[in-house]
C-alpha cells in the first residue's frame, strides 16, 4: 500500500488492526504519521493515542497500551517506533523484549486498536519467525527511498497541485543541492513556494538563494578540482571552509568518504555493475551514484587510489598529533599535483 491508498482508506474509516510502515523516506514516514493522527480529534489524541520508541522501552509496555479499550472513542492508535529486534542489528541499549507476547498480539489483535509499526529500515531479517508472522498479518505501507528518476516527476506534480511551476534549470540545481533526496527537497519546497507566491514560478536564482549548500556539497565541488590537480582553486575553497569554522578533520573525513565512494564505484563499474546494482550494493542514494559515475569516467583508478591513500594518511596524522590539518592538506595537494599519475 502506498500513502495515497492509505489516505483514501482512512478517509473511509477503513482501518486494519496492524500496519507495518517499512522504509527510510522520512517525508513519507511523516506523512503516514500525520494521516493517522488526523483521524482523531484533539480530545481523542489525549486519551487514545500513544507512541513508543522500542529502542528505549520494552515492547510489552506498548502492547499493554494497545490492548487497552479506547476512552470515549471508537479506536486507539498506537505507534511503535524503531523495532530494531526485527532486523539483524543489535539494539543499544539491549532490552528484554517480550517477543512471545508480541507474537500473541499479532495472532489475535484487538479490533479497537490500530497498531502502527514504523520500521525505518531498507529490509527486515526475514529469517526471524516474528518477522514472517508480522509480514503475514500486517498491512504493509511502503515508504522506501524514492528512486531519483521519480523525484522530478513527484516534485513537479506536487507544485502543480499548488499552481506553481519550476524552471528546468531550477529543478536541476535543486536536485544537485539536495543530492536528489526527496525528503530533503520536500523540506525546502515551502520556502521556495512562498518566495514564488507572486510569480507562481520557482527560478534557479531562488533555489540558489534559498536552498543552503551543505559542507558535503562544498566538499563535493572540491573533489574534481583535486583530481584535475588544480592547486590554486582547491586551496582557495579549502581555506574558505576553514574561515566558515569547519574543522580540518571533518573536511578531510568527507573528502576521504567521497574518494572511497568513487574508487568503489570505479572498481564495481569495471566489473559490470549497473547504476541500480551499485546503489543497492553500496547502500548509497541513486543520485549520488549517478554523480559518481559521471566523475569516474574522467579519471583513472590509479589517480583515485593515490588521492584516497593521501587523504587517509592525513586523517591518521591528524588523529595521532603528527601535524596540523590545514598544513597537511596543503602539502598533500602540492605533492599530488606534482606526481600527476595518469
Amino acid at each position: 500500500m502506498r500513502t495515497e491508498q492509505l489516505k483514501t482508506a482512512l478517509k473511509q474509516q477503513s482501518f486494519a488492526p496492524i500496519y507495518l510502515v517499512l522504509g527510510q523516506e522520512s517525508a513519507l514516514i511523516e506523512q503516514v504519521q500525520t494521516l493517522f493522527k488526523a483521524t482523531l480529534s484533539a480530545e481523542e489524541m489525549t486519551m487514545n493515542f500513544a507512541s513508543y520508541d522500542l529502542a528505549q522501552v520494552e515492547v510489552a509496555q506498548a502492547l499493554d497500551d494497545a490492548e487497552s479499550a479506547p476512552f470515549f472513542g471508537e479506536r486507539r492508535i498506537v505507534f511503535m517506533q524503531n523495532p530494531v529486534f526485527l532486523t539483524s542489528e543489535k539494539a543499544k541499549p539491549k532490552l528484554d523484549h517480550d517477543l512471545k507476547g508480541f507474537q500473541g498480539y499479532l495472532e489475535q489483535p484487538p479490533s479497537t486498536t490500530a497498531l502502527v509499526i514504523f520500521a525505518p529500515y531498507s529490509k527486515l531479517d526475514e529469517r526471524k519467525k516474528i518477522v514472517k508472522l508480522l509480514k503475514k498479518v500486517a498491512t504493509l505501507i511502503d515508504v522506501q527511498k524514492i528512486n531519483e528518476r521519480q523525484v522530478p516527476k513527484l516534485v513537479t506534480e506536487f507544485l502543480q497541485s499548488a499552481d506553481v511551476t519550476i524552471e528546468p534549470a531550477a529543478m536541476e540545481l535543486l536536485l544537485n543541492k539536495t543530492n536528489g533526496d526527496y525528503s530533503q527537497i520536500t523540506a525546502e519546497l515551502p520556502k521556495l513556494m512562498l518566495y514564488a507566491q507572486k510569480t507562481r514560478v520557482i527560478t534557479a536564482d531562488a533555489v540558489e538563494a534559498l536552498v543552503s549548500t551543505s559542507l558535503e556539497d562544498n566538499v563535493f565541488e572540491i573533489v574534481p578540482l583535486v583530481l584535475q590537480r588544480k592547486v590554486g582553486p582547491v586551496l582557495e575553497m579549502y581555506r574558505s571552509l576553514l574561515l566558515q569554522k569547519e574543522e580540518p578533520l571533518k573536511i578531510n573525513a568527507i573528502l576521504l568518504g567521497q574518494f572511497r565512494l568513487l574508487l568503489q564505484v570505479k572498481i564495481l563499474f569495471e566489473k559490470g555493475y549497473s547504476q541500480g546494482d551499485l546503489a543497492g550494493v553500496l547502500k548509497i542514494h541513486p543520485y549520488r551514484i549517478k554523480l559518481a559515475l559521471q566523475q569516474i569516467r574522467q579519471f583513472s583508478k590509479a589517480a583515485l587510489t593515490q588521492a584516497y591513500l593521501g587523504l587517509e594518511a592525513i586523517e591518521e596524522k591528524i588523529k595521532t598529533g603528527q601535524g596540523e590539518g590545514r598544513l597537511l592538506f596543503e602539502l598533500f595537494m602540492l605533492q599530488f599535483a606534482a606526481e600527476d599519475i595518469a
